[in-house]
């Protein structure tokens, strides 16, 4: 048990797991700003469009059950603009890493011992084609 627990704690204090705390933690609150659009801007908008039908009101019963597809509207619509904005944020992210990567690194500064070489080398060259 006791390894168990060591294993546990070696986990839980990973930079991975603490990253992807942070980002269920965020994916939530971001949620909330998705939901709060699709339902207080969106659907009213598509409401006015449609002859201001509330989607949320939409249901049809079915021998006593309400089915309410409005709700399913809703959250397909919510989906597809969160995936649109995480879509959006990983573009960003890959094309920051690409320009990251295209950067070619500056060559080295020659060390005093190659730039000498090189002088003897091109003395050289010149006393060979004289």
């Amino acid at each position: 048990m006791k390894k168990f627990m060591e294993e546990f704690k070696q986990f839980i204090s990973r930079g991975n797991v603490m990253d992807m705390a942070v980002g269920v933690i965020i994916g939530g609150a971001f949620s909330s700003i998705t939901t709060s659009l699709i339902n207080d801007i969106v659907m009213p908008l598509l409401g006015i469009l449609t002859g201001s039908i509330s989607f949320a009101e939409l249901h049809v019963t079915i021998n006593g059950a309400e089915i309410a597809y409005g709700n399913f509207i809703q959250a397909i619509f919510n989906f597809l603009i969160m995936a649109f904005v995480v879509f959006c944020l990983i573009k960003a992210i890959n094309r920051f890493h690409r320009k990251k990567e295209e950067a070619p690194p500056a060559p080295p500064e020659p060390s005093n011992e190659e730039k000498l070489l090189a002088e003897i080398r091109d003395l050289l060259k010149e006393k060979g084609n004289a």
